[in-house]
C-alpha cells in the first residue's frame, strides 16, 4: 500500500467503508424499486380480477363480487345467483385459465363444485365467463358449458324412481341439481 493510500485510510478511518457500503446499498435499492412498481399487463390484471371475483363468490362475499359485474349485467347476474349461499352452496371454485381476446375482452373457464344442503350429492358445472376491460375488468356474461344444470337458476324436472311415469304428484318441478335422477346402487331399501 502506497503512502498516499495509507494516509487516506488513516484520515478517513472505518467511517469511509461504512459510507461507501451505504451508498452501494442505496444505489441498488433505487435501481430495483422501479422494477417492483412496473404496471401489470392486461393478462395479469384479468387473472387477478377474475380470481378475486370467483373467490368472493366461493366464500359468499356477494357484495364484493357484484362490484366486478358490469352495470348492464347486474340484474341478470343477481337473478341467476339468488340461490347461492342458501339453496345452493359452493364447495370449490377452480379457475381453468384466462384467455385475452381482441378489443379488451377475455374469456375465463371456471369449474364450480356445488351442492344443495338437503341432498348428499356434490355436483360440478363448467362455466364460461366473458369479461370486458373498461376502467377495470368487469363480468359481462356467464353461461354453463358442461356439467350439472341448476347452478345458474335453471329449472329442472326430476322424477322419483319410485313413481310411475304418468303419476303427476310424484314429479316435482324445482331447481334441481342434475339433469337426470340419481340412482344409488346398494344400501337402500
Amino acid at each position: 500500500m502506497g503512502a498516499a493510500a495509507a494516509n487516506f485510510a488513516l484520515r478517513e478511518g472505518p467511517c469511509l467503508a461504512t459510507r461507501m457500503r451505504a451508498r452501494h446499498v442505496l444505489g441498488l435499492f433505487w435501481t430495483l424499486i422501479p422494477a417492483c412498481m412496473a404496471p401489470q399487463s392486461p393478462l395479469a390484471r384479468a387473472q387477478e380480477t377474475t380470481q378475486e371475483f370467483n373467490l368472493d363468490r366461493r366464500f359468499g362475499r356477494s357484495d364484493d363480487a357484484i362490484e366486478h359485474v358490469a352495470n348492464a349485467s347486474r340484474d341478470d347476474y343477481m337473478l341467476r345467483h339468488k340461490a347461492w349461499g342458501g339453496a345452493i352452496r359452493i364447495a370449490d371454485v377452480e379457475m381453468g385459465g384466462v384467455r385475452i381476446k381482441p378489443d379488451k375482452d377475455a374469456e375465463v373457464m371456471v369449474r364450480v363444485s356445488w351442492y344443495r344442503p338437503e341432498q348428499n350429492d356434490l355436483h360440478q358445472t363448467l362455466l364460461k365467463q366473458k369479461w370486458h376491460d373498461h376502467d377495470g375488468w368487469k363480468l359481462v356474461t356467464e353461461e354453463r358449458v358442461d356439467g350439472d344444470t341448476g347452478l345458474l337458476g335453471e329449472m329442472v324436472v326430476v322424477e322419483s324412481p319410485d313413481c310411475p311415469a304418468d303419476a303427476a304428484p310424484c314429479a316435482r318441478v324445482a331447481p334441481a341439481p342434475a339433469q337426470f335422477p340419481t340412482i344409488r346402487l346398494g344400501g337402500q331399501e
